[in-house]
């Protein structure tokens, strides 16, 4: 083998070991844990993302998920639900699977409480959410409903 090769075989060993490089996740993918929810001083700061956060958007901070995944987020409590975008990275609580904006945890009905035990169920990617046939998004608030289909 030549020098170059070597170096090229290297760098695409090296390439694939990194996981953000490479980052996806598979749709459909969910978790459950506890949410909680941007304190007021975060707005207008800047993302891992690079953006300025908006307490009034629809945004969450995941550790793990690509930046720009879509993740439908459900109150276990109510029932709620919500899909949020990442956009940062975080929380920094090991005991919180996702830190969510204020709207979004408005929406979801966590506000007073603080926490909430959460399922996150992965809908899209880069923005774009794939949802299944029978669901839709409402889109003066952003949950997701659920179509019954007629027999």
């Amino acid at each position: 083998m030549t020098y170059r090769r070597i170096l090229i075989l290297t760098m695409l060993a090296f390439v694939a070991l990194l996981p953000e490089a490479i980052a996806q996740v598979k749709l459909g993918k969910t978790e459950t844990g506890n949410a909680s929810y941007y304190s007021a001083r975060f707005h207008g700061r800047k993302t891992s993302f690079g953006e300025v956060h908006k307490s009034s958007e629809l945004l969450a901070a995941h550790r793990s998920y690509p930046l720009n995944t879509m993740l439908e987020v459900t109150n276990l409590e109510n029932d709620e639900k919500v899909i949020v975008r990442v956009n940062d990275r975080g929380p920094f609580s090991k005991h919180r699977v996702i830190d969510l904006s204020k709207e979004a945890a408005r929406l979801l009905g966590i506000l007073a409480k603080g926490v909430a035990n959460v399922s996150i169920r992965v809908v899209g990617m880069e923005g774009m959410v794939l949802l299944s046939p029978n669901e839709e998004i409402d889109p003066k608030s952003g949950k997701v409903i659920s179509m019954r289909s007629k027999p």
